[in-house]
């Protein structure tokens, strides 16, 4: 009997130091609501991150350890982004991928900075984000002031676009990439004739699109997402409006040429922050695995929340600890090659090497331009 209860308790002890130390990781951004595809593209892009991590069965600080995805659905909407931050941090996570949008990064990121907790947007792209001087906020993909510019200098020197409207949904994604372009537009010599804004829950564009007509633009530019982006693209040809249409990332979508139908044309463009995903490193293999594991395509964000996750566990794999005060200092020495590209940050927490593309539509879908 004694030999039998000897036996056990080695078993046990052997178990024990093989058993998995479970590290949560956090995710947050819009599950539900109208841009609810963009979190969720982002979320499954870190959700084959940590499975791809757990598969190759990694030891920090001498421990087995697997990563398990606690995900929060923060709306798109700054208040309840806090609260979602809170909730992730209340639940132990050692690190967080998210927010989706600019307007819920910033209030929730003071959140993580209050509880010393990593976070890494992979498609928040306000420059207000990481002016804020705090140490636990982190971007892997390019900001607002990178896709302004190149959209200005696109549509003024390519283009030849002389008389520009611009329009925002007031967001702090919306309204800081409408302030990049039309701040770039007026170095570049060319003329703004509107400047109008609207809010990220409408549908109804037809007085701010009236006015502007009035105005006879070359050109209409709209900071904002695709749930918005779409009707008003509609709108604006509904009232002939023969305009170019511009835009960022928010309106690079798939979604937006479903949504907007027969209103796309050749004189409608967009930038998006990074390469396109065929030029990735590892795009192909990317869309391929993501494509048998969610059996979706990558919308947009994917990538870059695969490669925010991998930041944060490279991170403590060079820190050898998942404490985020110990391995918080190594965030500024992550350097490996992502899916996206080259993955490293600078001393505010950007990405070094983030690049904009520029798209086109045509043949019906997005073409990406030279």
């Amino acid at each position: 009997m004694k030999k039998t209860l000897l036996a056990l308790a080695l078993l046990s002890v052997g178990f024990a130091a093989h058993a998995q130390t479970v590290v949560k990781i956090g995710h947050a951004g819009p599950l539900t609501g109208p841009i609810a595809h963009f979190g969720k593209d982002g979320e499954n892009g870190a959700r084959l991150a940590l499975e791809d991590a757990n598969a190759k069965g990694l030891s920090i600080g001498g421990k087995p350890v697997k990563f398990e995805l606690i995900s929060e659905d923060d709306q798109g909407d700054p208040r309840t982004a806090t609260t979602a931050a809170q909730r992730l941090t209340d639940a132990g996570v050692v690190g967080v991928v998210g927010h989706t949008t600019s307007g819920a990064s910033i209030p929730a990121s003071r959140v993580y900075e209050q509880a010393g907790v990593p976070v890494i947007t992979p498609s928040s792209t306000s420059p207000k984000l990481t002016q804020q001087n705090y140490k636990v906020t982190y971007r892997v993909i390019a900001n607002d002031l990178q896709q302004g510019e190149a959209m200005a200098k696109y549509a003024i020197e390519t283009l030849k676009v002389k008389k520009l409207a611009i329009i925002d949904d007031r967001t702090a994604y919306g309204q800081g990439l409408a302030d990049a372009f039309a701040e770039q537009v007026k170095k570049l010599g060319g003329e703004i004739v509107g400047r109008e804004f609207t809010n990220d829950k409408a549908t109804d564009f037809t007085a701010i699109l009236t006015k502007i007509k009035g105005r006879t633009p070359d050109a209409v530019f709209y900071g904002g997402m695709d749930a918005q982006g779409a009707p008003m693209l509609r709108q604006m040809r509904q009232l002939g409006i023969a305009a170019t249409y511009l835009g960022g990332d928010g309106t690079c979508t798939a979604e937006m040429v479903k949504l907007a139908g027969n209103a796309m044309n050749d004189k409608v463009f967009c930038t998006q922050a990074g390469i396109p995903l065929s030029a990735m490193p590892g795009g192909s293999e990317f869309l391929s695995r993501f494509k048998q594991r969610f059996n979706a395509d990558v919308l947009l964000y994917a990538p870059y929340g695969y490669d925010a996750a991998t930041a944060l566990i490279e991170g403590m794999k060079a820190a050898d600890s998942t404490d985020p005060a110990k391995y918080l200092p190594a965030m500024q020495k992550v350097n490996f090659k992502g899916i996206t590209g080259n993955i490293a940050f600078d001393a505010k927490g950007d990405v070094k090497e983030g690049g904009v593309s520029l798209y086109g539509y045509a043949n019906g879908k997005w073409e990406a331009l030279k």
